[in-house]
């Protein structure tokens, strides 16, 4: 990095905690653990998206709801600059909380254990910082309340609604993530960061009928358990050890009775990589491995298959990443600021940018300092493994980490708002 560009990133870091200097700690641990206590599932975070556009609309935005069902696009012009979004997810999921918390959730079966509603305190409190310091930036600045990111489908549910042709088309777009890892860290890496991902539908048809007769029926329940056992050797045998692949069996449904021989059983599949030709071999030879067994047991008729496409590989451009980490650096110090490398994990992100706009995503470490400690293991990847991450029922993340969640967001646009 050039001396130019180190004194940029500094003079935006300065600006940045000028205008986030005055975040009351109080406030933001108020909105977070309201939200905590009262998750939403994907489209249904009408309270949610409320409670956002609500903040949003008293900080100065044109504030638009129900973009794709539930969502929130906000729009504040300042002149003549680039167009900024930000992006933030809202949704929860359907995991019964563990934590103990004081502020845990309320709803049933129903908790925040993907940290979605840190993101949305984060844009809050970011796009409020930024309102108020509006004569220190040109530009317009769109703030995105995005539902479903866990369904994989609320981005292209708002791309569907119209979001790039409604609103100003950005020159850049940012997001972000809380993650396990002590907290106090902001990892960002350049080019691929996530991975891609894809669900499977199986169904293996085959004849049902009385458990003490089974010479009388096709089981498919024997039928699925040998797809599930073969298809362990996809990844093991015909994937390049280099390549990075996971294929789960996250499904296995089948029958309602001991002594039911049912007519058919059911899998769903999810399948993450990281290369197009890579995700098209892993999918025919699902393909292949389900029919070939269906086939050798006599199933009455061929499986059926759905190959329903989930997310593609989120791919930050690597100069926008490394304009942003020099920001980060400077704002919260060299030694926080580093490369996690890509990971197998999935996000809709990159679908809200229009094809040749550039965007960056990194993440925000959260567990809390004594949690970290007590960890077993030495190394990073040790006590990763250690501590609970996101969507276990015991992810509890560090509230310490409100205000720098904010601050990073503040910076980025800043740092092209400023451009």
């Amino acid at each position: 990095m050039s001396a130019g560009d180190t004194s940029a990133a500094a003079a935006v870091a300065r600006l940045a905690g000028d205008i986030t200097s005055d975040l009351e700690q109080g406030d933001l641990e108020d909105f977070y653990r309201d939200l905590h206590r009262h998750p939403e599932l994907s489209f249904q975070e009408h309270r949610t998206a409320a409670r956002l556009a609500g903040r949003l609309r008293a900080a100065g935005y044109t504030v638009t709801e129900g973009v794709a069902r539930t969502g929130v696009v906000a729009v504040l012009a300042r002149g003549d600059g680039p167009v900024v979004w930000l992006r933030g997810d809202m949704d929860a999921l359907p995991v019964p909380e563990a934590t103990g918390l004081p502020y845990a959730s309320t709803v049933d079966g129903v908790m925040h254990a993907c940290g979605h509603d840190l993101h949305v305190t984060w844009l809050a409190a970011a796009a409020e910082a930024l309102a108020a310091a509006r004569e220190t930036w040109s530009g317009t600045l769109v703030v995105v309340g995005q539902p479903a990111e866990e369904a994989d489908g609320g981005a292209a549910a708002m791309v569907a609604d119209g979001i790039h042709e409604r609103f100003p088309r950005p020159d850049a777009l940012f997001g972000q993530h809380v993650a396990p890892g002590l907290a106090g860290f902001f990892p960002h890496t350049p080019g691929l960061t996530l991975s891609a991902s894809d669900d499977i539908e199986v169904v293996v048809h085959g004849v049902g009928g009385h458990g003490s007769r089974p010479e009388s029926t096709v089981d498919p329940v024997v039928t699925a358990a040998y797809v599930v056992t073969r298809l362990q050797t996809v990844v093991a045998r015909e994937i390049a050890a280099g390549e990075s692949v996971v294929l789960t069996v996250g499904r296995f449904h089948a029958g309602t009775k001991a002594n039911v021989i049912p007519a058919e059983a059911r899998l769903s599949l999810n399948v993450r990589t990281q290369d197009t030709r890579v995700r098209d071999r892993v999918l025919a030879a699902v393909r292949r491995i389900v029919e070939g067994e269906c086939a050798a047991a006599g199933c009455p008729e061929p499986p059926g298959i759905t190959v329903i496409p989930g997310c593609p590989s989120t791919v930050n451009d690597p100069v926008l990443d490394g304009e942003i980490a020099a920001v980060h650096r400077e704002l919260f110090g060299a030694h926080t600021v580093f490369d996690f490398g890509p990971v197998m994990g999935s996000e809709d992100f990159s679908l809200l940018a229009p094809p040749g706009v550039p965007y960056d995503y990194w993440y925000v470490t959260s567990t809390p300092a004594d949690v970290w400690d007590a960890a077993p293991g030495r190394d990073l990847a040790e006590k990763l493994a250690g501590v609970p991450g996101n969507h276990s029922p015991s992810f509890a993340p560090d509230t310490s980490v409100l205000v720098p969640g904010a601050r990073t967001l503040v910076s980025a646009a800043l740092a092209r708002l400023n451009s």
